[in-house]
């Protein structure tokens, strides 16, 4: 501390501030908040989707349950709501409004009458091919480009899977 007279008080640095006053740093901003990011991009991304898929009149969790069929038939209740992350009570009345529309068909397993997969009908798998503009058009509407978009994936999916690790 040459020069300096030892009891000479360093200034330290304020933290930056936002337009309304407040600390940029204060953990209890709603802004600072990573969790409500997260939730209200879904939000968003329901309101998006709920244009792309008014004309096939789907919801979007619909057309997840879909996704997932299109990747592998007569999954059980159970597979589909793990990979959707969804519990039997909120997937098994999804599940009749589809079979419902025509969408799918649900078969007991007859060993065990407990467990019910499920399975495409042809007008759910005729719309695969009608719905593969769908990502197309969502991610545009992202104003992200597609590599921007893939890295994004990544980091969520991590997040994700952090917090399910972190949860148990």
């Amino acid at each position: 501390m040459r020069g300096q007279d030892k009891t000479e008080t360093r200034r330290e640095a304020l933290p930056p501030v936002r337009e309304d006053g407040a600390p940029a740093s204060d953990p209890q901003r709603l802004d600072n908040q990573l969790c409500f990011a997260v939730y209200s991009a879904a939000h968003a991304f329901g309101r998006a989707y709920r244009g792309l898929l008014a004309a096939h009149d789907l919801t979007y969790p619909q057309y997840l349950v879909l996704m997932v069929l299109w990747e592998q038939e007569g999954l059980t209740v159970k597979e589909i709501g793990g990979r959707l992350f969804l519990d039997s009570g909120t997937l098994t009345p999804l599940l009749k409004r589809l079979e419902a529309s025509g969408h799918v068909r649900r078969t007991r397993d007859r060993a065990d009458e407990r467990q019910v997969s499920i399975f495409l009908t042809p007008k759910g798998r005729a719309l695969h091919g009608a719905m593969s503009c769908i990502p197309d058009q969502a991610g545009g509407m992202t104003g992200l480009d597609l590599d921007k978009r893939r890295a994004l994936l990544d980091h969520i999916v991590a997040l994700r899977d952090g917090l399910h690790e972190g949860a148990q």
